[in-house]
């Protein structure tokens, strides 16, 4: 997403720490800005306010912890709990960020496992979570282009 926020330098500090959004965003224009995901996105994080990015982040953070459970319960990442889940995920995308198509959806799961900053941070609380969340997304594909 952009990093054209609407948000006080100290409302981006408390919710993204750390986080630098303009470095993520200047290289994600460089990847993806000429693609329709990138304008929708743009436009709509310019518009968020703070309690819209709590809200983004609250339903991250449930998503990913209710993978993270279904990982350490050792529940197949083709089941149907851990595909809905990834459902969720896309369909969490779509509803922020940009249309999230399966085949979008399945780019992103690629790059949580080949992009070691994406690996690191899913699998800080949860060792596997990335590869999980990779196969699950995938095995979510499938199943809706059958």
């Amino acid at each position: 997403m952009s990093a054209n926020l609407n948000l006080s330098a100290e409302d981006r500090a408390e919710l993204f720490g750390d986080f630098d959004p303009d470095t993520h965003a200047a290289e994600a224009e460089r990847r993806w800005g000429g693609t329709q995901a990138w304008a929708d996105a743009t436009r709509r994080s310019s518009s968020y306010t703070k309690q819209d990015w709590k809200r983004f982040m609250a339903e991250a953070r449930d998503i990913a912890t209710r993978l993270a459970d279904a990982l350490r319960s050792g529940i197949p990442a083709d089941s149907d709990l851990a595909m809905d889940l990834a459902e969720e995920h896309r369909a969490h995308i779509s509803r922020w960020c940009y249309e999230c198509t399966y085949e979008i959806h399945r780019g992103l799961g690629e790059l949580y496992v080949s992009d070691p900053r994406f690996t690191g941070s899913l699998d800080a609380t949860t060792p596997g979570l990335a590869a999980y969340l990779h196969s699950a997304i995938t095995a979510n594909a499938d199943r809706h282009s059958s």
